[in-house]
C-alpha cells in the first residue's frame, strides 16, 4: 500500500533533517549524570509518556556501568510511572502540576529532565521545565511539530520538524534507542581506559 511506504518515507525524510550532533552532546551529558550520580527525570503525556517510561526503562536497566569493580547506575525516575502519584496531583492541584509537583520532592542542581512533547506546548510539561530551569538543572527537549514553546525553553532540543504525532513519537523513541547506543559506547571507552 502506498500509505506504509508514504508514512516510512516522511519518517526517513523528518530523521535526515534532524540535527544529530546535539545528541551526542545530550549523550555525553547524560554519562557524567551517570558517573557523578545526578537523577534524571524523564517527562511526557500520552504517546509521550510511554516513550518516557521507556528511556527511564532502558536509562536504568540497560546502561549499568562497571569501573574497576565499582557499578554505575543511572538515578532515573519517571514520573508517570506512578499513577496514583499523577493522579493525586491532578485532583487536588491540577493536570498542569504533575510533573513539576513530584520534581520538587528531589530535583537538585545539574540533575537532568529530559521533557519529551511532540508538539512542544503542552503546560505541565513547560512548568515542569522552566522549575527545572530555576533549579538549576540541565533540560533536554524531544519535539516535533515547529517545536512549540518547549523548543525555545530547553538547553539542549532535539527537533524532529513534522506536523505528524505518530511520526514524531516514532522519532523520540528512535532518539531513545540511539541515546541508549551511544551510552553505551561511552560506557565501553571509560572501562577500556
Amino acid at each position: 500500500m502506498n500509505l506504509f511506504k508514504n508514512y516510512l518515507d516522511q519518517l526517513k525524510k523528518g530523521l535526515d533533517q534532524m540535527d544529530i550532533s546535539i545528541l551526542e552532546e545530550i549523550a555525553h551529558i547524560l554519562f557524567e549524570a551517570l558517573i557523578k550520580e545526578r537523577l534524571v527525570f524523564v517527562i511526557g503525556n500520552g504517546g509521550s509518556a510511554s516513550t518516557a517510561s521507556h528511556l527511564a526503562c532502558d536509562l536504568g536497566k540497560n546502561t549499568i556501568l562497571d569501573l574497576k569493580g565499582e557499578e554505575k547506575r543511572f538515578r532515573v525516575i519517571c514520573p508517570s510511572d506512578n499513577v496514583a502519584m499523577s493522579t493525586a496531583y491532578a485532583n487536588d492541584i491540577g493536570y498542569d502540576a504533575i510533573f513539576e509537583q513530584p520534581l520538587k520532592n528531589f530535583l537538585q542542581k545539574k540533575d537532568i529532565l529530559i521533557a519529551i512533547s511532540a508538539s512542544g506546548n503542552s503546560l505541565n510539561v513547560l512548568n515542569a521545565v522552566k522549575y527545572a530551569k530555576k533549579k538549576g538543572a540541565i533540560t533536554i527537549g524531544f519535539v516535533g511539530f515547529s517545536g512549540g514553546k518547549l523548543r525555545q525553553l530547553c538547553d539542549y532540543v532535539m527537533h524532529f520538524p513534522e506536523n505528524h504525532y505518530g511520526r514524531s513519537e516514532d522519532a523520540h523513541l528512535i532518539l531513545s534507542h540511539m541515546l541508549r547506543e551511544a551510552l553505551l559506547e561511552l560506557k565501553i571507552s571509560k572501562t577500556e581506559n
